[in-house]
């Protein structure tokens, strides 16, 4: 068996000289052409920027065949018609001002001199106001005289057929057919004010037509089961406005298909965006479930940069700290609000009505006792003696037909025992019924049936006032008898020492110990039984991105989550009717209430119709 050779023979010198234009044109159509979808979407932004209110898109073979983009914008002129297929050639910036601050889809001037380089372009256009249309050929440069109404249309005939090696990696018509189609629909999503039409080999197979607000336009693209399954966004920050609709936990799926978000009006994919909106959900969400979203960042252009790819879906802020901030607070807030309101709000009308309606007894709401003062007690030492709240003690509570007592720890003492409501709408969850296999809550209201899982729930309350009583407690930092040091990469040495103001504020104490390792000297102390060496790569690598904040408070969540957990009522507990009641006006009161903190849902209703159908009632 040979010897391999020592080294390879150098190769031949070629010598430095320039592209020629085509080649140059059909380089940048490789960057900004990826498929049919990737032409779309160019045409698409130039006549959102012409001021289209209608768009019409038609397509042949998915796109490959023939993708023609028609609009009612303002139309080009006659003399800059040839002008809009050259390279870098655009109206939208004219400085490097203009760069920093754009405000349109495009602005980068290459994408028709790309798609022109790489298939048969024809440019039909007529100017506001102007006499006539004109079309261009862009292979030929011939102009000539068409009948037009005011606005533009640009054919794309073949596409890739001066490449056939990019043709090759097309998958099937309907494969680019519907990414085309998302193409279309991530823009209607930006653009309620404008209708689009989608047409495929002459038929029509998607349209969306103009409407005057973002509602009726989420429903019509996304569907009315988004809208039903999510919550409202609205969220004002600084320079930083946040709106739009986020799905609840019921509504995750298993793939991340139905996440939008615009910034500026602009579909992006961000890793700022995405991680925020991940830590907002992250309390609520059960497993790897992804969320569902449609959300609107709007915020000052010079903040943000849209020159970061080709393709321009990416974008980098000036701030991403506050941008991350301001979006995990929107989706915070829209989903605190417990939805228990919603199962009242349009009372069910069974198939048969009862004869009366069932009398319920009246009763008075106590405080509630459950098991949960080993918790609070291990929660007393995690914020400073001033900032506690007093634990109101009371003598054991006996159930009725029970030998075992509650402990003697209570979450609320009310000042007075509200009387029923007259009205069964005052209590979303309804009126506890009986306690099903010691797990269950069986409650009434006007919809029908409420079942809850009484463990999660009060897991859930338990949680949600530990959270509270420490939310606002400075971080108490606790000194390590022995500095854990540890080999650090330069990103996070750099990272440590440029954020040496911001670790005191989150309980850390990350110094230099040599050029290479990093010494850990305090700890928060809600965490100090935690490892340290992981706690400070974890906020050193959110920091050097994101808001390092959000680690040391998913790691206290999970000890609080812990606490509740087994400070919260277990499985065959006998609870009584009031006791009952008692924790289903709790869960009204208290944020995410419906979900447990694994992410479970703590309830479910059962409309009388349901019920109905079960036993085929008014069939």
């Amino acid at each position: 068996m040979s010897a391999l050779p020592s080294a390879l023979p150098p190769a031949a010198r070629r010598p430095i000289r320039e592209l020629p234009d085509e080649l140059i044109s059909q380089i940048a159509a490789g960057e900004v052409v990826e498929r049919p979808a990737s032409v779309v979407r160019e045409l698409l932004d130039n006549a959102l920027d012409a001021g289209a209110r209608q768009v019409t898109v038609r397509l042949a073979a998915g796109g490959v065949r023939l993708i023609s983009v028609e609009d009612d914008g303002q139309g080009l002129p006659r003399d800059e018609l040839p002008l809009a297929l050259r390279r870098h050639a655009t109206s939208k910036i004219a400085s490097l001002g203009d760069l920093e601050t754009v405000g349109t889809m495009g602005f980068r001037g290459e994408a028709l001199a790309a798609i022109n380089a790489i298939a048969e372009l024809s440019l039909l256009s007529r100017a506001a106001g102007a006499d006539g249309a004109f079309a261009l050929d862009g292979r030929t440069g011939e102009l000539r005289p068409v009948a037009r109404a005011t606005g533009t249309t640009v054919e794309v005939r073949e596409l890739f057929f001066a490449t056939p090696a990019r043709r090759k990696f097309l998958k099937t018509d309907a494969t680019e057919l519907a990414h085309c189609i998302e193409a279309v629909r991530r823009h209607a999503l930006a653009r309620p004010e404008v209708g689009f039409a989608v047409w495929h080999e002459g038929k029509l197979i998607e349209q969306w037509r103009a409407a005057e607000a973002r509602e009726p336009r989420l429903a019509d693209t996304l569907g009315d089961e988004f809208v039903a399954q999510s919550v409202a966004v609205e969220h004002a920050a600084g320079p930083v406005r946040v709106t739009g609709r986020a799905g609840i936990p019921d509504a995750a799926r298993s793939r991340a298909d139905q996440q939008f978000f615009y910034v500026n009006g602009r579909f992006v994919r961000d890793k700022v965006l995405a991680h925020a909106v991940r830590s907002a959900y992250e309390d609520v969400l059960h497993g790897q479930r992804q969320p569902v979203y449609a959300l609107y960042l709007e915020i000052d252009p010079a903040r943000v940069d849209v020159n970061v790819h080709p393709t321009k879906i990416e974008v980098r802020f000036r701030d991403g700290r506050e941008v991350h901030q301001a979006v995990r607070q929107a989706i915070e807030n829209a989903l605190a609000a417990p939805r228990a309101g919603d199962a009242t709000a349009v009372p069910a009308e069974p198939f048969f009505k009862p004869r009366s309606a069932p009398v319920v007894p009246a009763w008075s709401q106590p405080s509630m006792h459950f098991a949960a003062e080993r918790g609070l007690g291990d929660a007393a030492a995690m914020w400073p003696s001033e900032r506690r709240e007093p634990l109101a003690a009371s003598s054991p509570v006996t159930a009725p037909g029970t030998a075992e007592a509650f402990p003697a720890v209570a979450f609320a003492q009310p000042a007075a025992r509200p009387a029923p409501p007259a009205d069964d709408q005052a209590w979303p969850l309804g009126r506890a019924l009986a306690q099903l296999q010691g797990i269950y809550i069986l409650a009434e209201n006007s919809q029908g049936l409420v079942i809850v899982d009484m463990h999660a729930a009060h897991e859930r309350i338990v949680y949600e006032r530990l959270k509270t009583q420490l939310d606002g407690a400075a971080i108490a930092s606790q000194p390590l008898l022995i500095p854990a040091t540890f080999a650090a990469t330069p990103q996070e040495v750099a990272t440590a020492e440029a954020c040496a103001a911001v670790l005191p504020a989150l309980g850390l104490e990350i110094t230099p110990f040599s050029p290479r390792t990093l010494a850990v000297r305090a700890v928060p102390g809600t965490l100090a039984d935690g490892d340290p060496v992981e706690l400070a790569r974890s906020v050193l690598a959110e920091l050097a991105q994101h808001d390092a904040s959000t680690v040391v408070q998913r790691a206290q969540n999970e000890l609080l989550s812990t606490m509740a957990c087994h400070g919260a009522v277990r499985a065959n507990r006998r609870l009584t009717i009031d006791e009952m009641n008692a924790l289903l006006r709790q869960m009204e009161a208290t944020e995410r209430s419906d979900q447990c903190n694994h992410g479970r849902p703590t309830w479910r209703q059962l409309s009388v119709r349901e019920l109905d159908s079960l036993f085929m009632r008014g069939r």
